[in-house]
């Protein structure tokens, strides 16, 4: 199998596992609500599963296109949002729930799965060159815009999606460091994927 054709079956892979573990995610929240608006609107509060989204467009792309069908750019910063997920999961969310059936098999899919097989195929499939310094800086918009949305939204709703976010609950120091942090090491982390992208094009 050549290069290109093993990254569009891996890209098929990724984009599979991502659409299924959404598809499940959504139907769970459908037969809880009773609405398939309602569960759009209740799933759409969080950043996996946007990130996810994001995730199962894209790769489903590369699986049309080949490695070269997005924008190397645009890829990065897909991959470092959706590791973004995996990360925070694995430090401030693993646990809190006790997930069942259909939401355990999300929970798996969404937040381990397409976290750890997005950067394998970034860093061995992906082309590289293109990634420039100030990129990191554009991939925290992702972030920083959903941050925006799920404060006021939260602050609407009297529910936040992450307990992290819970400035009412934790108090706004403790969450303000919290997310500066995870800012702080998002960007380190873009720098040091600007840095190896050059490295790996050489």
């Amino acid at each position: 199998m050549g290069a290109d054709r093993f990254a569009r079956a891996f890209a098929l892979v990724i984009a599979a596992i991502a659409w299924i573990g959404l598809g499940i995610h959504v139907d769970a929240q459908w037969r809880l609500s009773g609405s398939l608006l309602t569960a759009l609107w209740v799933i759409g509060a969080y950043f996996t599963v946007l990130a996810n989204l994001f995730v199962a467009i894209a790769f489903t792309l590369l699986a049309l296109r080949g490695p070269r069908g997005i924008n190397a750019r645009l890829l990065a910063g897909i991959t470092i949002s959706i590791a973004l997920v995996g990360v925070v999961y694995a430090l401030l969310l693993s646990g809190l729930e006790e997930l069942t059936a259909g939401a355990a098999v999300a929970n798996v899919l969404l937040h381990q799965l397409t976290p750890i097989l997005v950067p394998v195929f970034w860093l061995f499939c992906a082309p590289k060159g293109a990634l420039r310094r100030e990129d990191p800086v554009l991939w925290l918009s992702f972030p920083a815009i959903y941050l925006a949305y799920a404060l006021v939204r939260g602050t609407a709703e009297g529910h936040f999606a992450y307990p992290f976010l819970n400035y009412v609950t934790q108090g706004v120091v403790p969450v303000a460091i919290t997310l500066l942090v995870i800012a702080l090491a998002f960007l380190a982390t873009g720098w040091l994927m600007v840095l190896l992208d050059r490295r790996l094009a050489r």
